[in-house]
């Protein structure tokens, strides 16, 4: 059971922590203010290459690592997709583990157990696990 004296300390700490990285981080941008201040005028056309160049690069890290990551997950899920056959064994999106019994088109007939069958799309696999890990678990 949680007393308000932790709520306090908790709170406090973090609270103090807070304040210190907000300091570090306002003395960090008067330093860049001031050099800001002092640096003398530009020309026209660097200001335009900068204006330019900072989206540029905001997308390239963006791409590196957001969307580069994500579809090489999306193709390597539709490869393991388009490669289940009859027989194998996995796991799908239910949290459910079962045999593949059939296929058909975009869909799978899954043997849950010995009575049991359900019918799932073959998208909804999560992963395809070696043989023999059923009668294991």
């Amino acid at each position: 059971m949680i007393n308000s004296y932790q709520v306090w300390d908790f709170f406090c700490y973090y609270a103090s922590n807070f304040i210190i990285v907000y300091d570090l981080l306002r003395d960090i941008m008067s330093l860049f203010i001031q050099a800001a201040h002092a640096a003398p005028e530009t020309a026209g056309a660097a200001g335009l290459f900068g204006q330019i160049l900072l989206p540029v690069a905001f997308f390239a890290i963006f791409y590196f690592l957001v969307i580069r990551p994500q579809s090489k997950r999306t193709k390597e899920h539709r490869a393991m997709v388009n490669a289940l056959t009859v027989g194998s064994e996995i796991i799908f999106a239910g949290g459910l583990m079962g045999r593949i019994k059939a296929i058909e088109g975009d869909y799978a007939v899954v043997s849950l157990n010995n009575n049991t069958d359900v019918k799932v799309q073959r998208a909804s696999v999560i992963s395809v696990l070696p043989a023999g890990t059923i009668e294991s678990v």
